[in-house]
């Protein structure tokens, strides 16, 4: 009897660790989760894996005890939740979080260590929503000013974007939020955004409109990934074989899942075929509950399973979306190591308020009538609807539910009035815009327009400083998901409103906010013009700090402001090329997008930009010495030269400079741009502190992509390395050459 029950024990013993749940062990390897986790799985529990199962969940296997992935809407914060299956809200009262600033005023900071911050600030956010996908960050290029989602983005340079967005999602991640990076690609227009085709050259793609995304997967590891709604090669992105097969995984090793645009994907065949991983949004416009249809109806649900069943689509294929999925659940929703986060905290404010005083870009400063010398005015008149409107409101999937936002008003007044009891800080709105969402606008009251309008005017005569507030905002056709912009002069009788304020009061400090560069007719006309881009919930005593001196502004800007419409490349080649003609865009002006058109031989009319891509001003100055090379020659063999420059702060207040590098090549067999930007410092300095600034510039630094031979190269010959404190402010020059 006891030899009996050993060998029942023994039967027992060995039963239970060949049926161990690796899958559910936080310990085992991913790769051993995920292969133990498929072998358990029905071919339909794979497939539900695939899509929606609400507007922004997608479902485990509740059998296996494998829980859904849990998505929301940023980059710049947690969306406000909504109900399962609408876009209404669901009104819930401990769903309200910090604004951070948009990813334009990230990328105006130039600093990587910013960006990091920002990705494990909001991603604790994410995570005390109980959130495991944040849908963001974006790294699109801006190749037009007018575009209504460029605030979500990191400015015209891939170099410069795909160093923001690097350590914003590792910063993320390292908290077991995975970043979804967007939109995957081409996405540089919401006009004809679910319709339009893009036509651009191989060359414009590998050098231009790819690189940042390749340095968040291959340096980043990022996790998911968006696909955009336009077409390349008439194909949607989201179900691009070329494009999510072909250059994302297979030639870039990306191993998470591709998740689609809310309505992205439009074939279940082109889905199931083209990479699509998790399909979300279908059988909607996007912004409706959805339709009679249910989440069966989509196309990576019941039509792809029969296809799997009747062994049209082989079994690998599903395997390998499935297998993607499960490896974001480990990664995040049953990711031991994940933290609880926080919402709201004292650290997040702060960090919301740091990016956004080192966002913001001093464009000019005459008189230096910056920073303020508030014990100089005593009758303060602040003008503009931005002083007072809500900024984190609006915009489209972005908009944001806030605990309290700062106003820029409420900012000025609280810093100005406590260094200068004496001053009387009046207000006036100036203009007004009314409220408008998804391309539609209220129509405005032309006589409440002049009224305001009146007001401001009347108030100016009186006050011995202004400072106008206005700019863009999240209204459509302004800053805003789905429409781009009518125009790129500033709306709503602003350009007219600060010229006449202008030829009252001398002393005027023009405020701007927004995510676009815009038209500055008025310019010669005032002395000081600051740009915010958003700044989110702590605006008001960030900007506050910069305009007070109490934090010296080191922005600078992340796309080129031109002084008219005309001047930007994209507009050299007529409608064809924006917004397009019977959904077909051509992309004619190629690589030279932003500053490369400025600083290029096909700016045959040697137009200047109005400011200068990298462009922004201190309160003190910077002097740039000689840089040292450790070689003067470079070579396939020879891995990096090592360039060595002294950074001096030669005035009286502290400040951080950005220091440029920009590589040109002295000749070359194709048209290149004049110089490109490989590389950047941002460094702090006391008055008459000096510091060395070491760059390391490698072959890949110098290389184009060849067409004919379908791959990057270099051609023998002298480079220029260009030290600069903005594209055009070239502070010194280093010759080598490579051989």
């Amino acid at each position: 009897m006891k030899k009996l029950f050993l060998a029942i024990c023994l039967v027992c013993c060995c039963a239970t660790v060949a049926t161990a749940q690796v899958y559910k062990d936080p310990k085992a390897p991913i790769e051993e989760r995920v292969k133990d986790a498929l072998s358990r799985m029905t071919t339909h529990e794979k497939v539900q894996l695939l899509h929606a199962q609400s507007k922004f969940t997608s479902a485990g296997v509740p059998r296996l005890g494998i829980r859904q992935l849990n998505m929301d809407d940023g980059p710049h914060g947690v969306r406000a939740e909504l109900e399962w299956n609408t876009w209404m809200p669901a009104k819930w009262t401990n769903d309200s979080v910090v604004a951070f600033p948009s990813l334009t005023c990230l990328a105006a900071t130039w600093n990587t260590d910013l960006a990091r911050l920002y990705g494990h600030a909001v991603s604790e956010e994410f995570a005390f929503r109980g959130k495991d996908i944040m849908l963001g960050p974006g790294c699109t290029i801006a190749r037009t000013p007018l575009c209504g989602r460029n605030f979500e983005y990191t400015g015209e340079d891939p170099y410069l974007a795909g160093e923001i967005v690097t350590p914003y999602i590792e910063g993320a991640q390292a908290n077991g939020v995975a970043c979804c990076l967007k939109h995957f690609f081409l996405n540089n227009q919401e006009i004809d955004r679910f319709t339009v085709n893009v036509n651009v050259s191989r060359r414009a793609i590998e050098e231009i409109y790819l690189p940042a995304f390749k340095k968040a997967v291959v340096k980043g590891k990022l996790w998911t990934i968006m696909g955009s709604y336009n077409l390349w090669n008439n194909i949607h992105c989201c179900q691009n074989d070329s494009l999510l097969n072909g250059i994302l995984k297979r030639g870039w090793g990306f191993d998470g899942a591709v998740i689609s645009d809310w309505g992205g994907v439009t074939d279940t065949w082109q889905a199931a075929t083209g990479g699509m991983d998790i399909e979300m949004g279908s059988f909607t416009d996007g912004f409706t509950q959805e339709s009679k249809f249910g989440y069966n109806d989509y196309n990576l649900a019941d039509k792809f399973e029969a296809l799997i069943n009747e062994g049209k689509i082989p079994m690998s294929v599903l395997d390998d979306k499935a297998s993607r999925v499960l490896r974001t659940i480990f990664r995040t929703s049953m990711n031991a190591d994940k933290v609880v986060g926080s919402q709201c905290s004292e650290e997040h404010y702060l960090a919301c308020q740091a990016i956004g005083e080192e966002g913001i870009v001093l464009l000019k400063n005459d008189r230096s009538l910056l920073p303020l010398d508030a014990m100089k005015y005593n009758r303060i008149l602040i003008v503009g609807e931005n002083a007072t409107r809500s900024l984190t409101q609006g915009g489209g999937s972005s908009e944001l539910k806030t605990l309290f936002d700062i106003s820029p008003l409420d900012g000025i007044t609280a810093q100005l009035s406590t260094l200068n009891p004496q001053s009387r800080i009046d207000y006036a709105q100036g203009y007004y815009s009314g409220m408008a969402m998804y391309g539609y606008q209220m129509p405005l009251d032309p006589a409440r327009q002049d009224s305001l309008r009146q007001d401001a005017l009347d108030k100016a005569r009186t006050a011995d400083l202004i400072i106008y507030i206005g700019g863009l905002n999240k209204n459509a056709k302004q800053d805003c998901e789905s429409d781009d912009r009518e125009s790129y002069d500033l709306s709503f009788g602003q350009n007219e409103l600060i010229s006449d304020l202008a030829k009252i009061q001398k002393n005027i400090v023009v405020v701007t906010f927004g995510g676009n560069a815009y038209a500055t007719p008025w310019l010669k006309d005032v002395p000081a013009l600051v740009h915010c881009w958003y700044l989110g919930s702590m605006a008001g005593t960030a900007l506050a700090n910069v305009l007070s001196g109490k934090v010296n502004p080191s922005g600078k800007l992340p796309v080129t402001f031109a002084v008219r419409q005309q001047d930007y490349p994209c507009f050299q080649y007529g409608e064809k090329a924006y917004p397009g003609i019977n959904g077909q865009v051509f992309y004619d002006e190629d690589i030279f997008v932003g500053y490369r058109w400025f600083n290029s031989v096909m700016n045959t009319k040697k137009v200047k930009p109005q400011f200068p891509f990298g462009h922004g001003l201190s309160y003190t100055t910077f002097k740039y010495g000689k840089p040292e090379l450790s070689n003067n020659h470079l070579s396939s063999q020879q891995g990096s030269i090592s360039v060595t420059l002294p950074i001096t702060n030669t005035g009286s207040v502290t400040g951080k400079e950005i220091v440029q590098l920009y590589i040109g090549d002295d000749k070359c067999s194709v048209v290149r741009p004049a110089k490109e930007l490989k590389g950047f410092r941002k460094i702090a300095l006391q008055p008459g502190e000096t510091k060395n600034v070491t760059f390391q510039i490698t072959a890949d630094d110098l290389s184009f992509f060849d067409e004919a031979a379908a791959q990057w190269r270099v051609e023998p010959g002298k480079f220029t390395a260009y030290f600069c404190a903005s594209e055009t402010d070239v502070r010194q020059k280093a010759s080598f050459t490579y051989e």
